[in-house]
């Protein structure tokens, strides 16, 4: 992580607790279940990265700094371009309303950011990945912290000793195709 979007630095995290949406206990509010079957969003996968990044880098209600700054942009690019990071994303009459990305290692999903241009658009595409992750055989999804919004959708703290177990049986065995 970076300070802000103009910092030089990166600086690792590793807290004590991390966050999980168990995929096996992913849980779809009813309200947001009725707009994925009204079909709102066009949803796509890695068509844009830039325009996500962009997209969670924008200050925001709440959220008047970023994080992304210029070598975590470089280095997160580099992943996409070797298909280790990739993006979900919302679009609507051909505009990017929001998305999410996120890196694959083994079968683990390690999601990165999100963002909403229009109401909804980010949970719908995480309703998305979790769809795909699950259809692909992943067995982790890390939100690194665990918020009020992804509590929602089943998202668990879990303390370092039992995260680094999750970790080391999602990255045995085949590594799963994103």
């Amino acid at each position: 992580m970076a300070e802000e979007a103009d910092d030089p630095e990166v600086f690792w995290v590793r807290p004590e607790i991390r966050g999980i949406i168990p995929l096996d206990g992913f849980h779809v509010p009813k309200s947001l279940a009725k707009i994925i079957r009204q079909a709102r969003f066009d949803v796509k996968r890695d068509t844009t990265f830039v325009g996500v990044v962009d997209g969670c880098s924008e200050s925001s209600d709440g959220r008047e700094k970023t994080w992304i700054n210029g070598p975590i942009r470089e280095a997160y690019a580099e992943l996409f371009a070797r298909g280790h990071c990739h993006t979900v994303e919302a679009w609507r009459d051909d505009r990017l309303v929001g998305g999410l990305y996120g890196v694959t290692l083994g079968r683990a999903f390690f999601g990165e950011s999100m963002f909403s241009r229009e109401k909804d658009a980010s949970k719908v595409c995480l309703v998305h990945l979790v769809e795909h992750l699950r259809e692909r055989g992943f067995v982790l999804l890390d939100t690194q912290f665990t918020t009020e919004h992804l509590k929602r959708f089943g998202a668990v703290d879990v303390p370092r000793n039992r995260y680094d177990q999750l970790l080391s049986e999602a990255l045995q065995g085949d590594p799963a195709l994103y």
